[in-house]
C-alpha cells in the first residue's frame, strides 16, 4: 500500500520541478542580451507510478501518480538552420569584404582631373608636340621635362596608393589568421569539456551555445560546414579538410613568398601544404590582395615599362640641341647588372636564369605581307606554354595580333623601324618574374630567318629563361635586361635632363649626317605613341589602358555592392527566423514565471495540506 507520507514526496517534487521551471526562464531573462543564447526550455514529464503493472501489485484500482519531475532542460535550436547559415554565411562576408576595398580602390582611380595620371599624361604628349613645333625652343625642352616629372610623380603616387591597400589587406590577413587559428583552438577545447560533460550526464546547454557562436563566427572569416560523428564528436570541414575534430583542432601559418613584395601565403601549419581560402573574409581579403591588387598594380607597371621603354627607345636614337645622343629620357633600373641578364636565382652563388624583357628582329618588315611560312610558334604562358600557329596567307599583322590576343606572356608589336618586337608581359603566377620572357620557341622560320630573332627553328633552337646565356639563341637580335620588380615606383625623369634640358633629344640626322636645329622629327614621333598601337597586352593605346582600367575597377566595385546586398538580405531572414525560434522573448518568459508561481503556490498549498492531514492523524486521531 501506499506511505501515508508520500504526498509530502509528491508535494516536494513538484516545487522542484517549478522552481526549475522559474530559475530556468530567470536564466533566459538574464542573458536576453548574450550574443549567441538560445532560450532553454525544462522538459517536465510525471514521475513512475506507484504501482508497475506487474504480478505482485495490489489489487485497487489504477494506478497511484507520483506526482512530476524534470527531465532535462533543453536547447531551443533548429539544428537544420544552423547548419544552413554556417553554409552560407561565408558568402555574405566576402563579399562585404570586396566591397569595403573597393570603395578604397575607386577613391584612388577617383583622381582630380588636374593631377590624374591621364591628364599629366596628355599634357606630356601636349609638351612634345609643341616641341615638335619649335625644336630649338628651351622653353618648350623644359616644358617636356617638367611634365615628364609630374606625369612620373602621379604614377608613383598611384602605385604607393595600391600598395598601401595591398599592405592594408596584408595585415588584416595576419590578424585574421591569427583569429581563424584562436576559434579553432577554442571549438577544439569546447568539445572535450563538452564530452566530458555529457559523459557525466549532463547537459551543457551554455557549453554547447559558445561552441554554436564560435563556430558561426569562423564560417563568417573562411567557408567551413559542420557535423557530429555518432553522438559526441563534433567536426569542422574546410573545402574537404578537417579543420577541428573533437579535441584535435588544425592551423594555418604564413609562409614568404619570393616576388610578391614580401607577402606571404597561406599553409597548413601541421603539412606545410598551400591552403586554399575560397569564401569568407578570408578568402576574399587573399583573394583581394594577390588577384585584384597586384592585377592593378601589374597593370600601372605594363603601362608604365611599356610607356618608358617606347619613348627611351625614340630618344635614345634622338639628338638633342647640343648634340647629345644615347640618352635615356626616362631611368630605367635593369633587374641584374649582367648584360646578358644572368641572374642566380636559387641564391646557390651560380649564375642559372636570364633575366631578360625584350627582343628586337633585325629583318623590317611589311605588316601587310603576306608570310608565306607554316608553322606554330611555343610562347611561355600563364598556366605553362602556350602555341600560336601561322600559316602561309597570313600576313605579319595577323600573326602579330594572334600573339597578341594568345594566353602568352609574350607580346608583339612592329617598332619604328618595323622590326619585330617581342615582350614580356608581368606574370599570373606568383612564382614566375614579371616582365622576363621564360620561353619562344618556332617549330618553323617566321621567327628565325624571316624576322631575325632566333638562330635555329625547333626545340633545338629555342630560348628558355631557365639557364644562363640564354641570349646566345638568339640570331644578332637586340634585346634588353629586365627592369627591377614595380618600374612604377621608382620611375623618373633622366638626372642628366634635369641638368640640362638643351640634351632633351627632338631631331635625328640627316642623310648628311648633320643635325639641323629646326628638326622635329623624334619630338614628332615621340608625340604619336599617344594614339600608336603599341600597348601590350589586351589594350591596344594608352587611351585603352585609361578607359579600361578605370571601367574595370568600376564594374567589380559595383558587382561586390551589389552581391552584398543580396547575400545580405538573404541572411537577414535566416536570421530573424533562427531568432525567432532560438531568441528569448522576455514577455513570454515573464508569463511562463507567472505560470509555474501559481504551479509552485499550488504545490506549496497540497503539502501544506497533507501536513495537516498528517497531523490529524499523528496527534488527534483517537483522542
Amino acid at each position: 500500500m501506499g506511505s501515508t507520507f508520500s504526498g509530502i514526496e509528491l508535494g516536494k517534487r513538484s516545487i522542484m520541478a517549478h522552481t526549475d521551471a522559474i530559475t530556468t526562464a530567470g536564466h533566459n531573462i538574464s542573458n536576453a542580451n548574450t550574443e549567441g543564447y538560445s532560450r532553454q526550455r525544462v522538459q517536465l514529464k510525471e514521475f513512475d507510478p506507484l504501482y508497475k503493472p506487474d504480478l505482485e501489485r495490489a489489487e485497487r484500482s489504477g494506478m497511484i501518480g507520483q506526482g512530476m519531475d524534470s527531465q532535462s532542460i533543453n536547447r531551443v535550436r533548429d539544428e537544420l538552420l544552423d547548419q544552413r547559415i554556417t553554409e552560407q554565411q561565408h558568402s555574405e562576408s566576402y563579399w562585404e569584404t570586396r566591397s569595403k576595398y573597393y570603395t578604397m580602390i575607386e577613391q584612388i582611380y577617383n583622381e582630380p582631373d588636374d593631377v590624374s595620371i591621364r591628364s599629366n599624361m596628355d599634357k606630356f604628349w601636349e609638351g612634345w608636340q609643341e616641341l615638335s613645333v619649335h625644336p630649338e625652343s628651351q622653353a618648350a625642352r623644359q616644358a617636356v621635362v617638367t611634365r615628364g616629372e609630374s606625369l612620373a610623380d602621379s604614377i608613383k603616387t598611384k602605385w604607393e596608393a595600391l600598395m598601401g591597400v595591398g599592405n592594408l589587406i596584408n595585415g588584416d590577413i595576419e590578424a585574421t589568421v591569427k583569429q581563424v587559428n584562436d576559434y579553432t583552438r577554442q571549438i577544439a577545447s569546447l568539445n572535450a569539456e563538452i564530452v566530458r560533460s555529457r559523459g557525466m550526464g549532463d547537459n551543457p546547454n551554455d557549453l554547447l551555445d559558445r561552441r554554436d557562436l564560435l563556430v558561426d563566427k569562423l564560417s563568417k572569416i573562411i567557408n567551413i560546414t559542420s557535423d557530429m560523428r555518432d553522438s559526441d564528436e563534433f567536426m569542422v570541414h574546410l573545402d574537404g579538410h578537417v579543420l577541428v575534430q573533437g579535441g584535435v583542432a588544425r592551423s594555418f601559418d604564413l609562409e614568404t613568398v619570393v616576388d610578391n613584395n614580401g607577402y606571404d601565403k597561406l599553409v597548413w601549419k601541421d603539412t606545410g601544404n598551400e591552403a586554399v581560402i575560397k569564401g569568407g573574409t578570408l578568402g576574399a581579403l587573399i583573394e583581394l590582395r594577390d588577384v585584384d591588387i597586384r592585377s592593378e598594380v601589374q597593370s600601372l607597371n605594363t603601362m608604365t615599362m611599356n610607356f618608358s621603354d617606347l619613348v627611351n627607345d625614340i630618344h635614345r636614337n634622338g639628338y638633342g640641341a647640343n648634340n647629345v645622343t644615347g640618352l635615356d629620357f626616362f631611368t630605367q633600373h635593369s633587374f641584374v647588372e649582367n648584360v646578358n641578364g644572368n641572374y642566380d636565382r636559387d641564391g646557390d652563388g651560380t649564375l642559372d636564369h636570364s633575366y631578360i624583357f625584350r627582343f628586337t628582329g633585325t629583318t623590317k618588315l611589311n605588316p601587310q605581307e603576306q608570310i608565306g611560312l607554316e608553322g606554330v610558334m611555343t610562347l611561355s604562358g600563364s598556366g605553362g606554354n602556350v602555341q600560336v600557329a601561322y600559316h602561309p596567307t597570313d600576313t605579319v599583322e595577323t600573326v602579330i595580333n594572334r600573339i597578341n590576343d594568345s594566353n602568352g606572356e609574350v607580346k608583339a608589336y612592329l617598332d619604328r623601324n618595323n622590326n619585330l618586337v617581342l615582350k614580356g608581359t608581368t606574370a599570373s603566377a606568383v612564382e614566375n618574374p614579371d616582365f622576363v620572357i621564360r620561353h619562344v620557341e618556332d617549330s618553323g622560320f617566321f621567327l628565325t630567318g624571316y624576322t631575325g630573332i632566333l638562330q635555329a627553328s625547333g626545340a633545338a633552337g629555342a630560348y628558355d629563361y631557365a639557364q644562363a646565356d640564354a641570349v646566345q639563341a638568339l640570331a644578332g637580335a637586340q634585346f634588353a635586361v629586365s627592369p627591377v620588380l614595380n618600374p612604377a615606383g621608382y620611375i623618373e625623369v633622366n638626372q642628366a635632363l634635369k641638368n640640362d634640358v638643351m640634351s632633351v633629344a627632338a631631331a635625328y640626322k640627316d642623310n648628311s649626317g648633320n643635325v639641323n636645329a629646326g628638326d622635329g622629327r623624334a619630338a614628332v614621333e615621340i608625340a604619336a605613341i599617344r594614339n600608336t598601337k603599341v600597348m601590350i597586352g589586351h589594350e591596344r593605346t594608352f587611351d585603352d589602358y585609361f578607359a579600361d582600367s578605370v571601367t574595370n575597377v568600376g564594374l567589380k566595385g559595383e558587382q561586390a555592392e551589389n552581391m552584398h546586398l543580396s547575400h545580405s538580405a538573404v541572411m537577414e531572414d535566416l536570421r530573424s527566423l533562427r531568432d525567432s525560434i532560438s531568441g528569448v522573448n522576455i514577455d513570454e518568459e515573464l508569463a511562463d514565471i507567472i505560470k509555474f508561481q501559481h504551479g509552485y503556490n499550488a504545490a506549496a498549498k497540497f503539502v501544506t495540506v497533507w501536513d495537516s492531514l498528517l497531523d490529524t492523524i499523528i496527534n488527534r486521531l483517537g483522542v
